[in-house]
């Protein structure tokens, strides 16, 4: 499995793109008119100011890099795990990596409410597989003995494959109520058979109703600042 920075970049790139609060009209400062940042210069260089002299380069809030992630808290089995902004809006999902019966690092899943809801889905997130996951026979999950329900995957990157869900109120609550979930994916060299993987519910609904209040307190910041954050945007790219 690829490393997790990785697999949060991707889950959170679409929050990140979508929201106009990191979007203007003309091109930013350090960007070029399309869109795209410069080369960046070569190691150990002053910059690309002339002169030799650097002007600095942005930074989080809180001294860390733009871009990388994080873990802001701890809830059970859950994470609340966040890309960091220049801003400090920074976009979090409930995240938990998922392991077979040998302990090994299999597959993850993330999830998110979004703010608004789309249409029935007040939730949405991502189930991301392995490479070598089946892809035709998609992802199936099951909350305690429930209706199990197959979703499809979207895309695969270098990282794994993305199935990208949205969630019901009735989901959500069947995560809150129940003690686990089952992932199951279909290894592409063994057809036949299936691997299960827990999906631990311990801390879900302590999780979710922290990361909703925080996704409530970014959405209101940034009205009365006259903006739209990136909460507001269902991820475009792996979700979340």
């Amino acid at each position: 499995m690829s490393s997790f920075r990785l697999t949060l970049a991707l889950a959170l790139a679409g929050a990140l793109a979508a929201a106009p609060a990191l979007a203007q009209e003309t091109a930013p400062e350090g960007q070029t008119p399309g869109g795209e940042a410069p080369a960046a210069p070569a190691e150990g260089s002053p910059g690309p100011e002339s002169g030799g002299l650097s002007m600095g380069e942005p930074v989080a809030p809180d001294g860390g890099q733009i871009g990388t992630p994080y873990v802001k808290e701890e809830h059970g089995d859950w994470d609340i795990r966040c890309i960091r902004t220049p801003s400090g809006n920074d976009p979090c999902q409930l995240y938990q990596l998922l392991k077979d019966a040998d302990g090994n690092s299999v597959a993850e899943i993330a999830l998110f409410p979004l703010v608004p809801p789309q249409d029935q889905a007040v939730a949405g997130g991502n189930i991301i597989s392995p490479l070598e996951t089946l892809l035709p026979a998609g992802v199936t999950m099951q909350i305690d003995s429930g209706e199990p329900r197959r979703y499809p995957f979207t895309f695969c990157t270098e990282t794994g494959c993305f199935a990208r869900i949205g969630y019901t109120e009735a989901d959500v609550n069947r995560f809150k109520r129940g003690a686990k979930a089952t992932v199951t994916i279909v290894p592409v060299l063994a057809p036949d058979q299936r691997i299960q993987l827990p999906v631990s519910l311990t801390g879900f609904t302590a999780g979710y109703d922290r990361l909703a209040a925080l996704i409530n307190e970014q959405v209101e910041a940034a009205r009365q600042a006259g903006e739209a954050p990136a909460a507001e945007a269902a991820p475009e790219a792996g979700g979340n």
